[in-house]
């Protein structure tokens, strides 16, 4: 689609779930494509896996901002890698779900400028429900949008969770405030992509950018084997057939509101 220069159009893109080296390598090789050819003024992405599939370095952070993305989202893998705790509170662009405590690194909101010159803001959230026991994310959102200057009228939320309820919940609760609520952690993309009555885009699930020739991105007969027998396993990122999974968002850059949002994949062998 061709933008028409009299619209006051913002574009976004959100790439989600990015796992181990083979969704970095789709990144690499498609995102200046898309940002090219979409016309996407703010690339966002899930990078909490991005580092074999499980957790985040200051390395394969790095190395996904520097090949465009202009904010990283996360959620309750970004611990796992011990390394990336000191690099959250000196990369701003690096999230972490802001309803974790105060006192650990990083923040949940980083507030910048997109391609277009339009300020924005990105927000990172998780949920509770099968997941650790953190604060309230609906308490936090609003909290985080008190911090939000008030001529920042695009403002977007990664809401890291496992029950399509909560997210849908969330993104109810911020219909008409955000430009878009998309949910990840589920690795599997839903086909419920809408802009609610307020103007908020959503979408539960935005998928995984990585191999599908897996359990959400791990190798299948390890994760068949624990499944028959209960017992730890080790998992290893897969191989094989790679996927791209996004969503684009289209929004009034005055108001903030979306007018449209649409699922983006690509298909690699």
């Amino acid at each position: 689609m061709v933008r028409s220069p009299s619209l006051p159009l913002m574009r976004i893109l959100f790439i989600g779930d990015i796992f181990a080296s083979a969704g970095r390598r789709a990144v690499a090789a498609n995102l200046q494509r898309i940002i090219g050819e979409e016309h996407i003024d703010l690339a966002i992405a899930n990078a909490e896996n991005s580092a074999g599939g499980f957790g985040v370095t200051p390395s394969t952070a790095q190395e996904l901002l520097s090949l465009g993305l202009d904010v990283l989202t996360t959620g309750n893998h970004v611990w796992d890698k011990r390394e990336v705790y000191d690099y959250l509170d000196h990369e701003p662009r690096l999230l972490r779900p802001g309803n974790y405590a105060s006192r650990l690194p990083g923040a949940g909101l980083y507030l910048g400028k997109a391609r277009n010159g339009v300020p924005y803001a990105v927000m990172n959230l998780q949920g509770r429900v099968h997941m650790p026991a953190i604060e309230c994310p609906f308490e936090k959102a609003d909290a985080l949008l008190q911090c939000i200057p008030a001529e920042t009228r695009v403002r977007f939320l990664d809401f890291h969770a496992e029950v399509t309820s909560e997210k849908i919940a969330m993104g109810w609760f911020l219909d008409g405030r955000v430009t878009g609520v998309v949910g990840t952690h589920t690795h599997i993309a839903t086909a419920d992509a809408r802009v609610l009555p307020g103007g908020t885009a959503y979408q539960t699930d935005s998928g995984m950018t990585g191999p599908y020739d897996s359990v959400i991105g791990v190798e299948k007969t390890t994760v068949i084997k624990r499944f028959l027998t209960q017992l730890p396993m080790r998992f290893e990122a897969a191989k094989g057939m790679v996927e791209l999974h996004a969503v684009i968002i289209d929004a009034d850059e005055h108001t903030g509101l979306a007018t449209a949002i649409r699922p983006y994949s690509i298909l690699e062998n």
